[in-house]
């Protein structure tokens, strides 16, 4: 699972990372970004070219009634995630890159959960696999654009946290995942653990379990 994450890098790194323009938004660092905020994700036009904006994390299908149903599905297991009814439309049709400096588990020690800051060991940015949706309000036509996190089974370095993971794209399989050409069998392959080396972990503070708290000091080491 995948249910917090930092963002803080300035939008020029964003951009020249994802090879992406922001549009509409102003970006503000996000050290403890939680669901059913809205965030800053990665899509790709038909015409080719990636863009960034800002989308709420918690994905409502197309179909849904109401939008209840966003805090249940922040995340997408990537082993169910073409024959889910919630995700298979997306999955074939709208993937999308959600950047992240680092994200957060928690381990349990002596009773308590003890959250842990897993990040790049290098590089700034994970580009973190992820779905997007569109839903149009009932009540007033009012479209919502929201987005989930796929997740894989955890790597070596990460199961003493947790069983589950987010899928973490390699940067040359970026193109892959966002295009909507690339063959159901290749982007299957992409969802898979990371390799364990490129992760660093350290415990942090447990005020990162409050979503009142955002600040610079959540990622630093305790």
């Amino acid at each position: 699972m995948c249910g917090r994450y930092a963002l803080y890098g300035p939008v020029s790194r964003l951009r020249e990372r994802f090879e992406a323009d922001p549009e509409g938004f102003e970006f503000e660092p996000r050290y403890n970004a939680a669901p059913m905020q809205w965030l800053p994700v990665v899509r790709q036009r038909p015409s080719g070219e990636r863009v960034i904006h800002l989308l709420r994390w918690g994905l409502v299908p197309s179909w849904a009634k109401d939008e209840a149903i966003a805090i249940k599905l922040i995340n997408a297991r990537g082993e169910s995630v073409a024959e889910k009814p919630s995700f298979r439309a997306a999955f074939r049709r709208r993937r999308c890159i959600v950047p992240a400096n680092g994200f957060y588990e928690w381990q349990q020690i002596a009773g308590e959960k003890q959250p842990f800051y897993i990040h790049p060991v290098e590089g700034e940015f994970f580009g973190l696999a992820g779905l997007w949706e569109r839903w149009t309000r009932p009540a007033d036509g009012e479209e919502l654009d929201t987005f989930t996190i796929v997740t894989t089974e955890a790597n070596a370095a990460m199961r003493p946290l947790h069983d589950r993971m987010p899928v973490i794209l390699a940067p040359g399989d970026y193109a892959a995942w966002l295009s909507g050409a690339t063959p159901a069998d290749q982007v299957q392959g992409l969802m898979r653990p990371c390799p364990e080396a490129g992760l660093a972990a350290y415990p942090v503070s447990r005020a990162v379990g409050s979503v009142r708290n955002d600040s610079p000091t959540l990622i630093q080491a305790i």
